[in-house]
């Protein structure tokens, strides 16, 4: 087995790669969430990444959270990371973004860190109704694009919620599956989740044409509580 830090956001890419990972030949030693101090980044998914620790105790794997100081190599930071924590390998959830991609097999290469990305240049709606099917459960927490109102926030992403992105891609060209920023997602459970997540409370704020569902507080559930 190989041993591998998976990097988690707590959104739908980054909980599916971890999955596919633990299909494959990975031993998911820890999940690595950073969080940048500015709360914008070009590389990292940010809407409640603070929560990312908690779905990772769903998931039933340690976490380790770094905050990612102002000026600071994010990618760099999180290559030093997994090195320290004794992985082999480094798992995204990156889609389609060339920049994220080098930049990350760029600073893991020198340290001998393998770097996969399961959803690399796969259909987005594909892995979209993938992720459904599994039987993960995926809210919107984010919006920020045309076509996509403040009645997305907090909605599932299920068949139809994918069918309704799918116009709305045809309709004004975003990515269906977000990799632009247009939306951002939490996942509350899946197929390898040990516990599921519920949300105790939450805020949503909107402004011109974008909005946050903001988390405050989680309660982990055991699978057969109803």
């Amino acid at each position: 087995m190989i041993k591998a830090v998976a990097l988690l956001s707590g959104g739908k890419d980054s909980v599916f790669a971890t999955y596919i990972a633990q299909q494959q030949p990975f031993e998911i030693i820890s999940t690595l969430t950073a969080i940048p101090a500015s709360g914008e980044s070009m590389m990292l998914h940010v809407p409640n990444a603070r929560l990312a620790r908690v779905v990772s105790s769903a998931m039933g794997l340690p976490n380790h959270t770094v905050e990612v100081d102002a000026g600071e190599d994010e990618t760099s930071l999180i290559a030093r990371c997994a090195k320290q924590l004794g992985a082999d390998a480094v798992i995204t959830g990156a889609l389609a973004s060339d920049y994220q991609s080098q930049k990350i097999n760029m600073e893991c290469e020198p340290l001998g860190l393998r770097v996969f990305s399961p959803l690399w240049h796969k259909n987005q709606e594909s892995i979209l109704r993938e992720i459904v099917r599994a039987g993960f459960e995926v809210i919107v927490v984010s919006v920020s694009a045309e076509g996509l109102d403040d009645s997305w926030l907090g909605r599932k992403i299920d068949e139809q919620a994918i069918d309704r992105l799918k116009k709305i891609s045809e309709r004004y060209g975003i990515q269906i599956a977000g990799e632009g920023g247009e939306y951002e997602t939490f996942v509350l459970d899946g197929p390898e989740f040990e516990k599921r997540l519920e949300i105790v409370s939450c805020r949503r704020s909107w402004r011109r044409d974008s909005g946050i569902l903001q988390i405050d507080a989680l309660r982990l559930l055991k699978k057969d509580t109803i």
